[in-house]
Formats: structure tokens, C-alpha cells, sequence
């Protein structure tokens, strides 16, 4: 039975690389990028077998304990990533409990992430090929820190199951972790100050960590070679506690789920209210307009972009504050302006299925435009205005001000029509609705890089112009190229706005059909 649940699984996954070749490539790119990073750490993990002993454990250690706490954390943020042996699967099917805990936790080996752990694990072996003591415990410890690895996301998954088919448990707990993701910046140079302070902090946090659950496993083959047989042997007893009391867990969980799956119960609405609707106009691009902004309110996908928007001042003031030059918050207004603009690129791709009303209501393609876009401004501009005068009451310099102020509204038209030319033209990948917004269907992945990366470039072609002028003001030290600039910026920005409303209208008129039924692959 495990082996044909594992069977199943390269079925499934051999099965969904034939929908697209763009699936296909992408995870082959994917698959190289985790060779290379695998690469990278096996190599130096090899390359330690000739340094202090002391030194060697540490790395491991702290690795390995990065590791667990990776394999905990990711799966509450990217809950049914790989639905391919979702358990709510075997409800109905009579295979026993101890076939299909094996089965599904080394089918979670299967996938560039077990893989890239599993070798990255192998490779300590090559740092304790000091003896065969230690070659022998730390295979042994690779194989204990892997499978408890695995066995941990699986807990964490089953546990939190049934929050995970609430829309509002998804909501909150995406946009929440954002905030501490936005700050692993500044946290990595918090630990990398306290171990410059002290040259012992990360030696005496290994020593500590090879104690836990955590570390535990990882420390076997560092121990052996050191000759400290004792402390491996509780170290083992350790692991060897935390993989059966997860196992455990697991089990409970999983045979709770198996008794009672999730279910989620539809929510009850008030009729009569219109919301946003009832504000805008009672216009087409009112109407379009009206809908985007319920979804920058109401979907995850789209305030996502507004929770990170406000911490690039205060991770840009963090910045500033390690160097002591604030001159840096300038950019923030450009940085935001970039941002905000560009987040409306994949616009049609995130309507899904959802489009289809606006090809069978007879929208036509630049009120669509012109709503999303005019949507997008009406808080955009606001926080553009904010961000780009705000840092000058910390820095003082008052000239940069109109050219930093013609560039970032410059950037932010321009961007908004390039994006509005982008969605009508191209789809991309992107989080189905109800997801979580780290979550993204698998496949397309090559063309939504070439898509993102290849707009952002015309973008950069577009506004150097206000650029050049922004420099040529550093060069000069002459106010005036910032005073042209702050009318250049607008006026172009503008004029490349309507340009892109325009075209971008155009194309979805033309293409309304085909992107709806590119949108269908996409799911």
C-alpha cells in the first residue's frame, strides 16, 4: 500500500506537467534552482570536513535547526500547496492508518523541496567523514532531522485543516505573516550584530539548540566525532522522542480529520446594500471601478499588496538608521509609486472565471481599463503623495522635492497604464480565488516571469525621462531640471496613462474570448 500511494503521487504529478509546456519548463526551472542552492550548501557542507570541530557542529546545527523551522512555518501559509494526496482524499477509502501515515509522509518527500532537504541532509555525512562512528550517526541523524522535517509540516497542515477552510482564517493568517516576512531584513541583522558582538553567541545558540527538538538529530554525527558517545546517545533518545510524539500527533489528527473532513458553511448577507456600487457613479467605469475596489477591500490577493506598502517606510528608516544617512527614504515615494501601480498587471488573471461577466455584460475594454486603473489611483495616489513628501521632513533637503515628487507620479501613471496594456494581453499565474495569496496554481510559471520581468522593463524605458532629469539635478545641482521634472512627470505620466487605457481597451475588446479561455487553463 505505501508503495502504490507513492505510485499515485508520481502519477499525479508526471500526469499534471502534461497540461502545458510551460509547466513543464517551470519546474524544471524551479527544480534547477534548487540544485544550485542544494549545490551550493552540500558543497560547503563537504568543505567543513577539514575545519574545527566546534565550528563544523555549529553550522550544522543551526542549519539543520533553520530547517525545522521552516518545514513548521511554511505549510500555515502555503496550506494545500500539493493537494496531490490531500488525506480528505481517503476519507472513504479502508487503508490502514499505519500504510497511509507512511505513504503520505514519504510522498512528502517527493517534490523539490523534500528532494533539496534530503540531499543538503546527505551532505553532512561528508562533514563528519571522520571516523565511522561518526559517518554512521550523522546518516543517522540526516535520516531522523528529514523525516521529522516532513512529519512536522504534516502536523501542522492536519492540524490546522479545518482553519484552513475558513475564508477568514486564510484572510488574516496570509496578511499576518507578510509582517514578519517584510522584517527577516532586519531580524538577520539583529543576529548578525549579537554574533559580532559576542564571537561565542551563535556557538553557545548551536549548543543550546542540539538539546531541543530542533537540533537534536543534527548534532549525532558532530558528538560522534568529538567521542562524546553519552550525549549523542540522549541526543538520539531525543530525536528519536520528537519523531514518535509528532507521529503521534499526526495520527490523532489525521484520524480526526478522516472522521469529520472540514466543511465551511455559507455566510449570510443582508440584501440591499450595494456597497461601493451605491457611491460610484452609475456608469460603466463607475461600475468597474466600484468592483475593483470591493476586491482591494475584500480580497487577500489584492490587500496583500497594501499591508506591505506601509512597512517600506519603516524598514527603509531601519535601514537609514544603521548607516545614519536618511537620504535613503527618498525613495520610498518612487519604490511605492512602482509598486502600487504595477500590482493591477495581472488584473484580469486574478478575475478567474469571473471575467466572464464582463464579456457577457458588453463592458467594453476601456471602461474596463480606465475603472481598474482609476480603482487603483484613488488610493494610489494619496500614499504616492504621502511617501514622497514625508521623508523630506526628516532629511531636510527641500530642493529634491519637486523632482522626487514629478518622479514618483511620473512612475505611477506610467506604471498604470503599461499595466493596463499588460493584463489585457497577457495572463499569469496567480492564487485561484478564496487561496491564499502565496499559493499559485503550478504551471506558466516561465511565461509569468518573462510577463512581469519584461513589463517592468518597458516600465524603466518609459520614465527615463524623469529619471534622467532626476540625475541630471544630482550632476548639476540646479533646481531646475527638478521643477521640469515635476511638470514633465505628470504630464507624460499622464499622457502614457490614457495612451495605455486606450490600447490596453483595444486588445481586450479584440481578445476578451482567448484570455477567458487562457484563464480556464490557468486554474
Amino acid at each position: 500500500m505505501v508503495a502504490h500511494l507513492l505510485r499515485l503521487k508520481i502519477t499525479l504529478l508526471r500526469n499534471s506537467l502534461r497540461r502545458s509546456p510551460w509547466q513543464l519548463l517551470g519546474l524544471i526551472i524551479g527544480g534547477l534552482y534548487a540544485v544550485g542552492i542544494a549545490g551550493f550548501f552540500g558543497v560547503a557542507l563537504v568543505l567543513l570536513r577539514t575545519a574545527e570541530l566546534e565550528l563544523a557542529q555549529t553550522v550544522v546545527v543551526l542549519g539543520g535547526s533553520a530547517a525545522f523551522l521552516g518545514w513548521a512555518i511554511v505549510p500555515v501559509v502555503a496550506s494545500s500547496a500539493d493537494m496531490t494526496l490531500d488525506p480528505a482524499r481517503f476519507t472513504t477509502a479502508a487503508v490502514p492508518m499505519p500504510q497511509l501515515l507512511a505513504g503520505l509522509a514519504l510522498g512528502g518527500l517527493i517534490g523539490i523541496p523534500g528532494i533539496a532537504t534530503a540531499l543538503v541532509a546527505l551532505a553532512t555525512v561528508g562533514t563528519w567523514s571522520r571516523g565511522v562512528p561518526a559517518v554512521l550517526a550523522a546518516m543517522l541523524g540526516a535520516v531522523l532531522g528529514v523525516m521529522t522535517c516532513v512529519v512536522l509540516s504534516k502536523v501542522v497542515t492536519t492540524a490546522t485543516a479545518g482553519l484552513a477552510s475558513s475564508r477568514r482564517f486564510k484572510d488574516v493568517s496570509a496578511l499576518a505573516f507578510m509582517v514578519p516576512l517584510m522584517f527577516m531584513g532586519p531580524l538577520a541583522a539583529f543576529v548578525a550584530q549579537g554574533a559580532s558582538g559576542s564571537a561565542g553567541f551563535l556557538a553557545d545558540l548551536a549548543r543550546v539548540l542540539a538539546w531541543t527538538p530542533a537540533g537534536a538529530a543534527w548534532s549525532l554525527g558532530g558528538d560522534a566525532a568529538a567521542g562524546h558517545y553519552g550525549p549523542a546517545v540522549l541526543k538520539l533518545l531525543i530525536a528519536l522522542a520528537t519523531l514518535a510524539g509528532l507521529a503521534w500527533c499526526w495520527k490523532v489528527l489525521l484520524q480526526h480529520a478522516l472522521v469529520t473532513p472540514p466543511y465551511t458553511a455559507g455566510g449570510k448577507k443582508r440584501a440591499g446594500r450595494m456597497g461601493l456600487f451605491a457611491v460610484m457613479p452609475a456608469t460603466p467605469t463607475g461600475a468597474v471601478a466600484a468592483r475593483s475596489l470591493t476586491y482591494w477591500l475584500r480580497d487577500p490577493r489584492y490587500s496583500g499588496s497594501l499591508v506591505v506598502i506601509p512597512l517600506l517606510p519603516v524598514l527603509l528608516f531601519f535601514q537609514a538608521s544603521q548607516t545614519g544617512d536618511y537620504g535613503v527614504l527618498a525613495i520610498t515615494g518612487p519604490l511605492a509609486a512602482f509598486l502600487l501601480a504595477w500590482s493591477i498587471s495581472a488584473d484580469v488573471s486574478y478575475d478567474n472565471t469571473a471575467f466572464a461577466l464582463h464579456l457577457s455584460s458588453g463592458v467594453r475594454g476601456v471602461h474596463d481599463r480606465l475603472g481598474r486603473a482609476l480603482a487603483c489611483l484613488a488610493f494610489a495616489l494619496p500614499i504616492v503623495l504621502v511617501f514622497s513628501i514625508g521623508p523630506f521632513f526628516f532629511t531636510g533637503d527641500w530642493e529634491w522635492l519637486p523632482s522626487l515628487l514629478g518622479l514618483s507620479l511620473g512612475i505611477l501613471f506610467t506604471g498604470l497604464g503599461l499595466a493596463s496594456v499588460v493584463s489585457a494581453r497577457y495572463t499569469v499565474a496567480v492564487p485561484l480565488p478564496g487561496d491564499s495569496p502565496f499559493k499559485k496554481p503550478p504551471g506558466n510559471v516561465a511565461q509569468t516571469m518573462a510577463v512581469q520581468f519584461g513589463g517592468m522593463g518597458v516600465l524603466l524605458v518609459l520614465v527615463l525621462p524623469e529619471a534622467a532629469l532626476f540625475i541630471a539635478q544630482s550632476i548639476t545641482g540646479s533646481m531646475v531640471s527638478g521643477w521640469i521634472n515635476l511638470v514633465l512627470g505628470p504630464v507624460l505620466g499622464l499622457a502614457l496613462f490614457v495612451a495605455g487605457v486606450r490600447l490596453g481597451g483595444k486588445w481586450l475588446d479584440a481578445r476578451g474570448p482567448e484570455l477567458l479561455a487562457q484563464l480556464a487553463v490557468n486554474r
